[in-house]
């Protein structure tokens, strides 16, 4: 397929009779866009002096949150700056609201750090790369997203103890590689761009060829190894195994809190009567409405026990469950992760999305921008026992999941993996908004990535003065701190 554009553009592309004239205008509508924001502008940021305060913004935020393990999360936040930068979502949403953007959307991660990507299954049974977090998703100027992931990087980097040189290589890379993943989806077949994946065999040839080349070394190929043979174990027999016992008879979710509390132990009754399981079925039958598919396999287990479980540095606060059922007898179970979806971070700053359900938003952003999805993803709408109505977005809780642990991440393996991001991300991007616009927007030189790296180093100093601030707010007792017993709550 022909290269979209002008030959007498500075980009250098093959005539425009080479492509159909409406992909052509595609390309000039993002070239337009620099126009309104040009690559160049990306780069140079600072606070406005009447930035709101990064602390009030989590209080504000914890309203909406369980206020009882809101400590544990301000406890994970605390531990370094770049746990401050994963649960700092809405901080950096108010910051790059203040400044001028593109206006060329995609469906947005929202929370494109590079701790939400990783390894899981697919349907068909493989094992690929992809994002793996949705929460914030919502539709939104593309680069939100690469200046997220960039400076992920930049912060972790630094937390790392790489050198600056070594930080900015990685920060680069993640851009570039969003860049030219990009435009290779942009000068792509429609279906070739949209069924683009990349698979844990790839990750693994290509981690080689560079170990050849002199950019990757042993360790970062017997590392990828390592998670790819754990990520093949994590399955949902060892889930099962690690989590459920039999109490009379019958399977019950270990307790274990406040990471794992059994609905029984804040509610007392529940998880022995038959108005539960009822009550369950019901759930089950309007969650399995959003399923895909006429027929599904969810239809053929029942409900057994739930747990109330504790999430990640973000989502610590937000109410999410283990859903046990089991299908043709005790030896056949299925672990669902029933999580709440609250508004996405992005929506007070982007306006109103034309949503209902915000599970719904998270599972229909999911499926847009994954290469592929688990078949268990699905959406509900519960009323609890409070009176409050909340949503949530439904999966399986482990199948086949693994990832890179930043804490090992040497300076030449972050870079490469960084690289893989950025590409990862570019596929969700092009799966969801207008590639080719994205593309003309880029084009082929270093403008953006180099505006990019600016922002990224200029940010990660802006988050590490919030967590200063941060961690003086929890020293002074304005925010609340570990040691308060968890209140009974209602599901």
């Amino acid at each position: 397929m022909g290269e979209i554009g002008s030959a007498e553009e500075r980009d250098g592309f093959a005539p425009p009779d080479a492509v159909a004239p409406e992909f052509v205008a595609r390309w000039s509508r993002g070239r337009d866009a620099r126009s309104r924001a040009p690559r160049s502008h990306q780069g140079p940021w600072r606070p406005g002096a009447d930035r709101t305060d990064p602390v009030a913004l989590l209080e504000g935020q914890a309203t909406t949150r369980d206020l009882d393990i809101v400590p544990l999360r301000y406890e994970r936040m605390s531990a370094s700056p770049f746990a401050f930068y994963r649960g700092a979502a809405l901080l950096m949403a108010a910051d790059l609201a203040t400044a001028p953007h593109t206006g060329i959307t995609v469906q947005l991660c929202g929370d494109a750090h590079l701790s939400n990507f990783g390894l899981f299954g697919t349907p068909e049974r493989r094992l690929i790369f992809d994002m793996n977090d949705f929460d914030e998703t919502f539709p939104g100027p593309f680069e939100w997203d690469v200046k997220r992931l960039a400076t992920s990087f930049a912060v972790a980097g630094r937390h790392r103890g790489f050198s600056a040189d070594e930080v900015r290589a990685c920060v680069r890379a993640s851009v570039v590689g969003y860049r030219k993943a990009m435009r290779r989806a942009a000068d792509s077949p429609v279906l070739d761009a949209w069924y683009d994946r990349f698979d844990a065999e790839s990750a693994r040839r290509r981690i080689r060829a560079e170990r050849d080349r002199r950019r990757a070394d042993d360790v970062t190929v017997a590392r990828l190894d390592a998670v790819v043979k754990k990520a093949r174990k994590r399955d949902r027999m060892r889930s099962f195994a690690k989590l459920v016992h039999v109490v009379d008879g019958q399977l019950r979710i270990i307790s274990n809190p406040p990471l794992v509390t059994p609905v029984e132990d804040f509610l007392p009754g529940a998880g022995t009567d038959g108005d539960e399981a009822a009550l369950m079925r019901g759930l089950l039958s309007e969650y399995q409405d959003t399923l895909p598919g006429e027929h599904h396999p969810i239809s053929e287990y029942r409900y057994r026990h739930m747990a109330r479980t504790v999430g990640g540095i973000g989502s610590v606060g937000t109410r999410a469950w283990v859903v046990l059922l089991s299908g043709r007898d005790d030896h056949d179970p299925l672990l669902l992760q029933a999580k709440t979806a609250q508004p996405s971070v992005l929506e007070r700053f982007l306006g109103p999305g034309a949503h209902v359900n915000e599970g719904e938003r998270v599972v229909r952003g999911q499926r847009l921008m994954q290469a592929a999805s688990d078949i268990f993803l699905g959406w509900q709408r519960v009323t609890g026992t409070d009176g409050t109505t909340r949503d949530f977005y439904v999966r399986q809780l482990h199948d086949w999941k693994g990832g890179i642990d930043p804490e090992t991440m040497t300076p030449r393996g972050a870079a490469l993996y960084a690289r893989i991001c950025g590409e990862t991300l570019a596929r969700g991007h092009a799966r969801s908004g207008d590639r080719i616009e994205v593309a003309g927007y880029l084009g082929r030189g270093r403008a953006f990535e180099e505006a990019v790296c600016v922002f990224a180093d200029t940010y990660a100093d802006q988050n590490e003065r919030d967590f200063t601030n941060f961690r003086d707010a929890l020293a002074a007792g304005r925010l609340p701190t570990m040691g308060v017993a968890p209140s009974k709550e209602s599901p």
